[in-house]
């Protein structure tokens, strides 16, 4: 703003130079002989210097030009003085004043150069053209410019206003599927998994004793149900914008507990770290383990329960998930996308990560690996 206010503060002062050197000019070269002519000249450039003033003292400024020519008729000089201050004067009272002031001025100009006009030459169609020429036109410019700016103007601000307003609708727009998606959530998959933990619990507890393997096998459940409810309050309460405090997402630390419940499930489940351990960023820890517990899915729906390894190795610039699982009796039809690989591959996007997963060449092991940059 204040750059700006600087840089019309300079193109007012270059106006009102250009006008003092040109009206100026004119009046010395029609001779100085005479001290009518030289307060004809000191008249011309005073006025024409003001232009370069305040915007609010437009009508002041005008009435000034108009003044001139009055006067130096009056002290019996009749060199033409200030023909382009009258000009830029017309203009500035056209663009900046509004009502009385700016009817005024514009009365004032076209009065002085219709008296000028019939005194020097008594020609009042003359008087007229002048009049409309040097006073009325510039006026009318000066109007135009100050309408068309106030147009431009109104449309930045309409197109502003509905840019918010898109802006506030796409807001409202995710903020209601949140919501609904929410809801969907704790309508339908919270009441089932809160299903599963009590009859499981039931089930436990109306077990013979001594069953020792089924009864670890239902608390694993029970404890899977559990962590799933943690974890489904917490999208819960992401998709209706809280995040309570004490709320917590799993990283690497809890990445042993995936394993225990894959062992309880009777699935051997191997886990491996090597490398020098390094501290990584929450988000990625939070992907990680995620990726992790994927994996070990995959393996349970796919594998043919004979074991999963899972081995993390860090390197200087790198931390590489390797899953290797043996090939069982897929459950799936032929064709049907593997949702589970896809999520794997959009989570390692969101940090850069490159997915590899397949077939070995033993064509009985499935190999996933996921490497992020560090």
């Amino acid at each position: 703003m204040l750059t700006t206010s600087l840089s019309l503060k300079r193109q007012s002062w270059l106006v009102a130079a250009a006008c003092m050197v040109t009206d100026g000019a004119f009046v010395l070269l029609f001779g100085c002989e005479t001290w009518q002519n030289w307060l004809t000249l000191v008249l011309t450039l005073a006025v024409d210097a003001a232009l370069a003033g305040p915007a609010r003292l437009s009508g002041y400024v005008a009435f000034a030009h108009a003044a001139v020519p009055i006067l130096t008729l009056l002290i019996g000089n009749d060199t033409p003085a200030n023909d382009a201050g009258l000009l830029v004067a017309g203009y500035r009272a056209g663009a900046w004043l509004h009502g009385l002031p700016a009817i005024a001025a514009l009365i004032a100009l076209s009065a002085s150069l219709l008296a000028c006009t019939l005194i020097v030459d008594r020609r009042l169609e003359l008087g007229i053209v002048s009049m409309v020429k040097a006073s009325v036109l510039p006026f009318l410019v000066g109007r135009y410019t100050t309408a068309r700016r106030a147009y431009l103007a109104e449309l930045e601000r309409r197109s502003e206003m509905e840019r918010r307003d898109e802006r506030e609708a796409v807001s409202r727009a995710i903020t209601e599927e949140r919501s609904s998606i929410a809801r969907d959530l704790h309508d339908v998959i919270v009441h089932h998994v809160s299903a599963i933990g009590l009859h499981a619990g039931a089930a436990r507890l109306g077990l013979p004793a001594g069953n020792t393997k089924v009864e670890t096998s239902l608390r694993s459940v029970e404890t899977a149900s559990r962590a799933a409810m943690v974890d489904l309050r917490y999208l819960l309460d992401l998709l209706h914008g809280e995040k309570p405090d004490g709320a917590r997402q799993p990283g690497l630390d809890n990445l042993d507990e995936l394993f225990d419940g894959v062992r309880s499930a009777g699935v051997p489940a191997q886990y491996a770290v090597s490398g020098p351990q390094r501290e990584v960023p929450g988000s990625l820890g939070i992907t990680v383990y995620r990726i992790v517990q994927e994996m070990l899915t995959n393996a349970l729906r796919h594998g043919d329960h004979s074991g999963v390894s899972v081995s993390l190795e860090y390197e200087p610039d790198s931390l590489t998930i390797t899953s290797v699982n043996r090939i069982g009796v897929d459950r799936e039809p032929a064709g049907t996308a593997r949702r589970g690989l896809v999520g794997i591959r959009n989570r390692a996007g969101l940090f850069t990560g490159r997915t590899e997963a397949g077939v070995d060449p033993d064509g009985v092991t499935w190999r996933t690996s996921v490497r992020f940059p560090l």
